[in-house]
């Protein structure tokens, strides 16, 4: 049995691949100002913002996972579609589209490969009609 940690369309986050380390999350509200004379503006509230999920984590390829794990996070925002996200625990969080992923290695080997991979991915929320 694999626990995993979150899933995006078909990648997982676990401890036997890509696990985070840390998780944070940014949610925005829009406000316009209105302009009253000879009052401060009020504010109207226009709708929800964006809404964004950063993940970063160490891999270990010699460990779990192996070496291609980021380049399978890139396969799945290449795709151009948004994606669906969901927790260990079944939640389903909606669709996510992909908007960046940094890598960075440290700790080789002689032949050049890498003992560490560092990565940060970071979503934003798809804005669904429904």
């Amino acid at each position: 049995m694999i626990n995993i940690m979150m899933r995006l369309g078909v990648f997982n986050f676990s401890i036997n691949t890509a696990a985070y380390q840390a998780f944070s999350r940014s949610t925005a509200y829009r406000w316009q100002a209105v302009e009253r004379y000879g009052k401060l503006p009020a504010q109207q509230y226009t709708g929800p913002g964006d809404d964004s999920i950063t993940l970063s984590g160490d891999i270990y390829p010699d460990y779990a996972g192996g070496l291609h794990q980021i380049d399978n996070m890139r396969t799945e925002a290449g795709k151009g579609q948004p994606l669906i996200l969901v927790d260990g625990n079944g939640y389903v969080w909606g669709k996510w589209c992909i908007q960046s992923i940094e890598e960075s290695k440290d700790t080789f080997l002689c032949n050049g490969v890498a003992r560490k991979m560092s990565f940060t991915l970071k979503m934003t929320r798809y804005g669904e009609d429904a």
